[in-house]
This record gives structure tokens, sequence and C-alpha cells, in this order.
């Protein structure tokens, strides 16, 4: 059995070990636990449903106040009517899809690739400083994207990327959550004997890593991937993109939005489309994903 193989056995084996704890607790307080998490279920896809439900109603019941919660005339007319709002751009609404799908993908996979290096190099690469590096990480995480916003445009100017893709791209890289997650992860489900057996048989760090590291820390790294990918689909640039062929679809949003009540619906319909590939990457993910989630910052 090859290296990487084995060191993968061995992290399923401990995640197994992990997974087996069982807490006891009575019928009343599972019936309990799962009517509140049914309810918060319920409460969080409101939101979701409400848009879906708006995206297919007709002018006049947007118009109507009270407003109501579902539809009564089902129509897809603010979807057939989203390439004539945006036919005055002289861009088509493929560019606008096709810009986000790949500053998302882009940006999530260079993310990964940083965040994995400098997470295994902070849990298990011995120098100076790491311990108050790792604090500047952790205190990174306090700041809010807004309060980030004039720095990100002094920096975006000062490397002249305004206006480009990179605007998009860099801002997105220095987001630590990712360098956190990993960490956490590689600190409590990859033990220093396979680093130590791997180095005996002659691999350097850029070996260990490729063969030892990912494949063990996969459930965190598709759950950074699912949260990067997500944020990154829905940011918006601060003032930093002016081309109109540059543009993602939360500009469009933004812009059909300003048009009032009477454009709800369009703009339902555009986030409806922005909702699915996010939910798509969490399907694909998702068994990862939540062990990841649940497995993220605990050590022995």
């Amino acid at each position: 059995m090859r290296l990487h193989d084995t060191a993968i056995v061995s992290g399923r084996s401990k995640r197994s070990q992990l997974a087996s704890r069982r807490f006891t607790r009575s019928r009343f307080g599972n019936i309990l636990c799962f009517l509140l998490l049914a309810a918060a279920g319920l409460f969080t896809m409101l939101p979701l449903v409400y848009s879906v439900v708006t995206s297919f109603k007709p002018l006049d019941e947007l118009l109507i106040f009270p407003p109501r919660f579902f539809v009564q005339r089902p129509t897809v007319i603010n979807y057939t009517a989203l390439p004539g709002l945006l036919s005055s751009l002289d861009v088509p609404l493929s560019r606008y899809i096709l810009n986000s799908v790949a500053i998302a993908v882009v940006t999530t996979v260079i993310y990964i690739f940083i965040s994995a290096m400098a997470a295994f190099a902070l849990s298990k690469a011995k120098f100076r400083g790491r311990n108050v590096l790792f604090m500047v990480i952790q205190f990174a995480l306090m700041f809010n994207a807004y309060t980030l916003s004039v720095p990100q445009y002094l920096i975006s100017s000062g490397l002249h990327i305004i206006d480009t893709y990179w605007a998009y791209i860099l801002p997105q890289l220095a987001s630590t959550l990712g360098v956190f997650l990993m960490k956490q992860y590689i600190e409590g489900y990859v033990p220093d004997t396979f680093l130590e057996a791997a180095k005996m048989d002659g691999a350097g760090y850029y070996r260990i890593f490729w063969s030892i590291i990912l494949p063990m820390i996969k459930p965190a790294w598709l759950t950074v991937a699912l949260f990067a990918f997500r944020e990154i689909w829905a940011s918006v640039p601060n003032g930093t993109i002016f081309s109109e062929e540059l543009k993602t679809l939360p500009q469009i949003v933004s812009q059909i939005t300003a048009g009032g009540t009477a454009r709800a619906g369009s703009a339902m319909a555009v986030s409806v489309i922005m909702m699915i590939p996010p939910i798509v990457v969490y399907f694909i993910s998702q068994s990862n994903v939540i062990e990841g989630m649940s497995s993220a910052g605990i050590k022995e």
C-alpha cells in the first residue's frame, strides 16, 4: 500500500472513531431537538422560497398591498424579459453568467491551494513567529468586508488592477477563513508520524503536501471551497469595476433592483439563477462539507 493511501485510511479511521461516539438522550429530547431543527430549517428556507415564488409573479401581483407570499397566476415572463431588459447595455446575459462562473471557479481553486499550503506550513512547519502569525490570522477574521472596502480600493489602485478581472480575484484571496479551518483540521487529523515516515522515504514538503495532506484534508478543503464559492459568486466589487463586459450577475441584480417594484420580479428571477450554482456545489459535496464543519477545530 502506498504512503498516501495509508494516510487516507488512517485519516478515515480516525474520523470514524469520532463519528462512532454516541450521546445518550431521551426520546422526548430527540423529538424536541427534531422539532426545533425542523422549525429552524423552515425559517431559514423562507427567503429562498419567497425569491422563487416572487420570480413567477406577474406585475399586478407584485403591486398588491399587502403583498401575498404565494403566487396566484404563475408566469415565466420575468425570466423571458431578462434579455430585453439587458439589451440596452450592449452585453448579452450570457456574458454576465460566464464572468460570474469563471471568476468564482478560478478564484476558488486558487484560494483553496493558497489556504491549504499556508495551513500546512502553520500547523506542521517549525519556524519563528508561527504563533504570532496565526494570531494575526485569527484577528483578521473579526473584520467585516465593508470595513475593508477602502483599503482594498487603495491597494487595487496601487497595483493598477482597477477595471480588470484581478479586481475580483485578489481581494478574495486575502480572506483568512480557509487557512484557519484547514489548519485546525490538519492539527486534528494528520499525525506527525506520517510526515516523519514520508521524510524517511525521501519525500520533500511538496510531495508530502500533494500525496498526504491534500487527500487527508479533503472534507476541510471541500468545506472551504463551498464557503469561498458562495462568497465569491455573490460578491460585488466596491468601485473597482466600470466596464460593462467585466460585470457579473450580482451587479446586474443591483441595476435591475434600482428600477423599483416594477422590476422586483425580474430581480428575483436573476437571484434564482444565481442560487443554482451554490446549491449544486453544496449537494455534490454535502457529506464532506458536513464532516468538515463538524471536525474543524477538534483536537486530541
